[in-house]
């Protein structure tokens, strides 16, 4: 009679033999760091990528535990498909397939279905002549709902964490937010683990300059896991996602430290692959040895249990019904609620728009090649070159990711565009060497204009011509079977200063966060042609007008004030950090009336499947 899947859920002890577990040194465990790029949504595919992985490492007898990334066998951004792509555990059992002789254990994460709810799950499975045996399933229990991510709506939480066992010693399984956290990693460790297992994804955040080649989110990862593995002196081994997934890119990554923080093994940026670590059981005992900090926390468990008590119940006070209303938030007492001085950045202000411009580089052409060919199925790209920085930038990226013979950049003149365009604009296609054609788009605007519309507006004109550009980027990307390529930047998005169905229409934009002043940085990066990157910027639509005269202020003077608001601060705040307060209104209003432009058609919402609102899936879903 089979198992109930309920009952495949608890934790199994048994009998272990491995040095992990009995604290001597003959044969380090090893563990494999598995970084994967899945097919979004495809579950049986990834479920074939992790058995054609298991049975590598089976044959090549390199590897004890197979550890695999958070959602890899769905992708992580899935929003409403979470409930297609979730699978029983018995369902995951079965896609595994029989293990093959001398199979690693497996620790993969997953969409779990169980008890009628959805869940982040990961699972720990080991190798039996009758199959695939589950000995732990973790269930992620901090679901982070802020910036990107959106997963408290879509999943349950879980209701704990626990230590297990398996034939190789006790270990621990937390799923990437729920390592962020101090406590479920001690719970784990008082529980016995001696290696903690982490599948991850983190999507790439964070490029400024002192991080070393390494995106923020992985640098945090790098003080985690070390942090957690001194505290309790153990092993963790952290397995991140790869690819991109709706333009956020996995970097990969993966890390395992020992029990003295030092680093065992790293995976690559961006690529796939798996990392073979060793970990030494004699490590445990030494660093426990020197720094018994697991052991002190042992003797003061019952004091600081009633101390949490304590602390709990002050904060359930504290955000209770029975609270008192404030009028606003207290004063803060000290330097912190210190006013600061005209002309005077805040601490919290001391981050600028630097940044690590080669890893920005890699960063996105990596995007271009994942988005146009891994996700699309794409193998060209058309850009319209307009002979500006952005068009530059977009052009030579994609001529790094795809090679300049699958890059089209089109030069689409009106007659009274700047020769200084045009020639700029081969300038750039010749540095490139990517595929050449010049399309003039005059005739059917001024047939227009004199048939229907001879008083139009130099400003109606101006979006007439970038709404025709648009036309013909995306009829020549279908005669050449190439995705269209967007070139706008962040600063322009922000200020609304863009034809809308026209400069954002492109389904792809790799500069498209980053600010104006950052643009013009990676584009000396590139070694583009000076005289491209430091003519003013304009869109080439009105004679004689460039985009300073049209938003009446600098980049240079506009992108710190935008990036301040997208910090959080209050625009009548930033005139005591210093900022003109004119530029600053100016810039407020621009940013607060230009959000429709930034979004899709509103739709008038009648039923609760209503596309966008109800009904949510991803754009590579």
């Amino acid at each position: 009679m089979p198992v109930p899947e309920a009952r495949r859920h608890v934790t199994v002890s048994t009998e272990t033999h491995h040095p992990m577990h009995q604290g001597h040194s003959s044969a380090p465990l090893s563990v494999g760091l598995a970084q994967v790029k899945p097919v979004k949504g495809d579950v049986p595919a990834n479920l074939e990528h992790i058995r054609t992985l298991v049975s590598g490492h089976a044959e090549a007898r390199d590897v004890d535990v197979l550890l695999c990334p958070e959602a890899c066998l769905s992708g992580y951004f899935l929003e409403g498909g979470v409930a297609e792509a979730a699978l029983t555990v018995d369902e995951l059992r079965e896609g595994l397939g029989q293990p093959p002789a001398d199979a690693p254990d497996l620790a993969v994460g997953f969409y779990e279905r169980w008890n009628r709810r959805t869940y982040n799950s990961a699972a720990y499975l080991e190798p039996t002549p009758e199959g695939w045996d589950v000995r732990h399933v973790h269930r992620k229990m901090f679901l982070p709902t802020y910036g990107v991510f959106d997963e408290g709506r879509f999943v349950e939480a879980g209701a704990g964490v626990e230590a297990f066992d398996t034939r190789f010693g006790r270990f621990g399984l937390l799923i990437c937010e729920d390592a962020w956290h101090s406590l479920p990693g001690t719970i784990l460790a008082v529980g016995g683990a001696e290696l903690i297992l982490v599948p991850s994804a983190s999507p790439s955040r964070g490029f400024a300059p002192e991080r070393e080649g390494r995106p923020g989110n992985l640098a945090r990862w790098d003080q985690l896991a070390p942090a957690m593995a001194m505290e309790h002196g153990l092993f963790v081994a952290v397995a991140q996602l790869a690819g991109s997934e709706g333009g956020k890119v996995f970097p990969g990554g993966s890390v395992a430290v020992d029990p003295g923080g030092e680093v065992l093994g790293r995976g690559p940026l961006y690529d796939e692959g798996v990392t073979i670590t060793h970990m030494d059981a004699g490590a445990i005992q030494r660093a426990r040895a020197a720094t018994p900090l697991l052991s002190d926390l042992e003797k003061m468990l019952p004091r600081l249990e009633r101390s949490l008590q304590r602390a709990h119940a002050r904060a359930e006070q504290r955000h209770g019904a029975t609270e008192p209303l404030q009028p606003s938030d207290p004063p803060l007492n000290g330097r912190m609620g210190a006013r600061v001085g005209p002309g005077r950045a805040p601490v919290e202000y001391v981050s600028s728009l630097d940044l690590d411009l080669p890893l920005v580089r890699e960063t996105l052409v990596e995007f271009i090649r994942e988005e146009v060919r891994r996700r699309r199925g794409f193998e060209r790209v058309v850009v319209g070159v307009s002979g500006g920085v952005d068009s530059a930038v977009s052009l030579f990226l994609a001529c790094e990711a795809l090679g300049p013979e699958n890059v089209y950049g089109l030069r689409l003149p009106y007659r009274t565009s700047s020769q200084d365009s045009l020639d700029h604009a081969s300038l750039a296609l010749d540095a490139t060497g990517a595929q050449t054609r010049t399309i003039d788009i005059s005739d059917p605007i001024d047939r227009y204009v004199a048939q229907h519309e001879p008083d139009i507006t130099p400003t109606r004109k101006g979006n007439l011509m970038a709404r025709m550009r648009a036309v013909v980027l995306f009829d020549q990307s279908a005669k050449l079977d190439a995705l269209p390529l967007g070139t706008g930047n962040k600063s322009e998005r922000l200020l609304g200063y863009f034809t809308w169905h026209a400069d954002d229409s492109p389904p792809i934009n790799p500069i498209g966060d980053l600010f104006k002043t950052q643009v013009w940085a990676l584009a000396r990066h590139l070694e583009i042609p000076d005289v491209i990157v430091d003519k003013p910027a304009t869109a080439d639509l009105v004679q004689g007008v460039d985009d300073e005269d049209e938003l009446g202020i600098s980049y240079h003077a506009a992108d710190p004030i935008l990036h301040a608001l997208l910090q959080g601060h209050r625009r009548q705040d930033l005139a005591e950090i210093g900022f003109d307060p004119e530029a600053v209104d100016l810039v407020w209003k621009r940013l607060n009336a230009t959000h429709w432009k930034r979004e899709l058609p509103t739709v008038a919402v009648l039923s609760s499947t209503a596309i966008g609102a109800f009904y949510l899936r991803p754009v590579d879903y």
